[in-house]
C-alpha cells in the first residue's frame, strides 16, 4: 500500500505548490468557458502555501469576489487532493507591489490510506498525469480500468444552466456527439475539431433521428457559436453524389448573447474556418 501510494505522489512535486495550481487550472480551463477562463482565472497569481492557507491574488476585489463565491469549493478540494494536506483557500487583491513571488517550499507529509486497496492502472510510459490519477483515486481503480473518467467529454455548468434553456436537449445530444469525435487540449493548444461524418452516423452516435440531427445544424444558434458543416460529394458513373458532411465544431462554450452584453466581452462571430462561412441549408 506504501509503494502504490508514493508512486501517485511523484507525479507531482509535493514542495512545489505553483505546479500543484498549474494543475488546477488546467482542469479549471477545461471545464469553464474560454472567456470566463481568461478573465476570473488566468490572472489569478499564487502567493504561498504556508500553515495550510494557499493564497491567491486576484487584480481587483470584483475578481477575488467572483471567484470565491463560485470556485472556491472546488479549487480548495483539487488542491487538497493534490498536495495531501488540509487546504484554506485565501483570496486577496494584488497591491502591486509584485506580481509573482518566490515559490515557498513545503515538507511532505504521510498520505492517507487510499480506500481501494486496488494498485492503480499502469500508465503506458510509467507515468500516469496528475489528473488521471487523481481520478482513478477518486472511482477507485476497478470501476476506472472500465469507465477510464480522463477520457472525459467537457460539459461545463455554465452550458448546462445557460444554454441548454434556449437549445434544447436535441441540440446539447448533437453538440457533445460531435464533441466526442474531435479532441481538444487546452493544456498544449492541439485540436482536431474538423471531422468527415454522415447525418446517420452524427445521429446514431446522438441517440436522436437524422431529422432532428438535421434541424440542430440548421439552428441559428447552433450554426452561429457550436458547429458548422458543409456537404461532401463525389463524382459517380451516375454523376455527382452526396457523401456525407465535413463538420467544424467548436470546443470551448461561448457566452450568450444575453452575457456578452451583461459582460461587455463580446464573442468572435467567425470562430469558424473561412471555407465554413458560405454554409447552406441543403438536404443531405
Amino acid at each position: 500500500m506504501d509503494e502504490m501510494v508514493q508512486t501517485q505522489l511523484t507525479s507531482i512535486d509535493k514542495n512545489d505548490f505553483q505546479q500543484a495550481w498549474d494543475v488546477v487550472s488546467g482542469q479549471l480551463r477545461l471545464e469553464m468557458s474560454k472567456p470566463l477562463f481568461e478573465t476570473y482565472i488566468q490572472p489569478l497569481q499564487v502567493r504561498g502555501y504556508e500553515n495550510e492557507v494557499f493564497t491567491l491574488a486576484a487584480d481587483n476585489s470584483y475578481m477575488r469576489d467572483w471567484v470565491e463565491s463560485r470556485l472556491k469549493v472546488p479549487i480548495t478540494r483539487q488542491l487538497e487532493g493534490l498536495l495531501n494536506r488540509r487546504v484554506t483557500l485565501h483570496l486577496e487583491v494584488d497591491n502591486g507591489e509584485s506580481t509573482q513571488k518566490p515559490a515557498l517550499r513545503i515538507t511532505p507529509v504521510e498520505p492517507e490510506e487510499m480506500a481501494d486497496n486496488e494498485p492503480l492502472p499502469a500508465a503506458g510510459n510509467g507515468k500516469a498525469s496528475s489528473r488521471k490519477l487523481a481520478l482513478q483515486r477518486a472511482y477507485g481503480s476497478k470501476r476506472a480500468a472500465v469507465i477510464q473518467p480522463e477520457r472525459s467529454l467537457m460539459i461545463t455548468q455554465y452550458f448546462f444552466s445557460n444554454w441548454l434553456p434556449m437549445l434544447g436537449h436535441s441540440a446539447l445530444a448533437v453538440i457533445l456527439a460531435a464533441r466526442s469525435m474531435c479532441y481538444w487540449n487546452p493544456l498544449s493548444g492541439e485540436l482536431r475539431n474538423e471531422i468527415e461524418t454522415e447525418m446517420g452516423q452524427l445521429a446514431e452516435r446522438a441517440a436522436v433521428s437524422v431529422r432532428t440531427v438535421k434541424s440542430v445544424l440548421n439552428d441559428e444558434l447552433v450554426r452561429k457559436y457550436f458547429l458548422r458543416y458543409r456537404t461532401r460529394r463525389i463524382m459517380t458513373p451516375n454523376g455527382v453524389r452526396t457523401a456525407g458532411i465535413l463538420l467544424l465544431v467548436r470546443m470551448d462554450d461561448p457566452l450568450t448573447p444575453d452575457d456578452q452584453v451583461k459582460y461587455s466581452l463580446p464573442e468572435d462571430e467567425f470562430w469558424y474556418a473561412p471555407e465554413f462561412g458560405d454554409t447552406e441549408d441543403e438536404e443531405v
